[in-house]
């Protein structure tokens, strides 16, 4: 992308981040120059710098994340909306490292909207785990599933550091059917900052519900920042 003399200087910056994209000088996944060292380089202000970085990111092409940097952006990470996978899978099928931290897992008392889901009733006691996941060092989703005890039993005693609830549950029974709900939300502050979302950045809600032998299995909401993750499927008429 050329240069022009006349061009503002919030795009002179975009210009110049672009050729090293383009030219592969950076590639995706890599953090590009800091806000402080394009001030210097190009001897202008921060806020115009920032409006170059901000430009670019709601143009889809750097990923920002708060404390960490920015960052060359990879077209969007994708899942089919009307299967159910492993993200883990997933991830490694395009050839990018998978990682996850476990944020959270026990037993619980559930709220009655919760219970409601999963077809239990009040005061019952569900697993539930909080898992964050990453491709490429990134946070691509975060996991908060509820499992019925009285159809996985076990669940408490699995280590979800070596396994993934997906591989655990679809190893210890046959899914027989499942639900999706996908919404755009507003993201409460914990989402925010375990996706190193944006204010305001859109994020992508997908509310999934298992059966097995005719009995709810599982309730999931399942988190991804907008600007870094898509769902995509398709159907061929009968």
């Amino acid at each position: 992308m050329k240069q022009s003399m006349a061009a503002p200087l919030y795009q002179k910056i975009k210009n110049f981040i672009m050729g090293q994209i383009e030219s592969g000088e950076v590639k995706p996944h890599e953090k590009i120059l800091s806000e402080h060292q394009l001030v210097k380089m190009f001897g202008i202000s921060r806020m115009t710098v920032n409006r170059a970085l901000r430009e670019l990111t709601d143009e889809g092409y750097l990923v920002r994340l708060a404390g960490v940097g920015t960052f060359v952006a990879e077209p969007k990470a994708q899942s089919h909306l009307l299967e159910v996978n492993d993200i883990s899978q997933e991830i490694r099928a395009r050839g990018h490292y998978y990682s996850s931290e476990v944020l959270k897992q026990g037993k619980t008392l559930a709220a009655k909207d919760i219970l409601s889901h999963l077809s239990l009733p009040d005061g019952s006691a569900v697993f539930h785990c909080l898992i964050l996941h990453f491709e490429q060092y990134m946070p691509i989703q975060l996991e908060d599933r509820y499992v019925n005890p009285m159809v996985f039993p076990d669940f408490g005693d699995v280590d979800l550091t070596r396994l993934t609830p997906h591989e655990y549950l679809m190893g210890a029974a046959p899914l027989q059917r499942a639900e999706h709900i996908v919404s755009a939300i507003t993201p409460d502050r914990a989402v925010c900052d375990a996706l190193k979302l944006q204010t305001h950045e859109p994020c992508l809600l997908l509310e999934r519900r298992t059966w097995v032998k005719d009995r709810v299995a599982t309730y999931t909401r399942l988190y991804h920042p907008g600007s870094r993750y898509r769902l995509k499927d398709q159907f061929t008429p009968a």
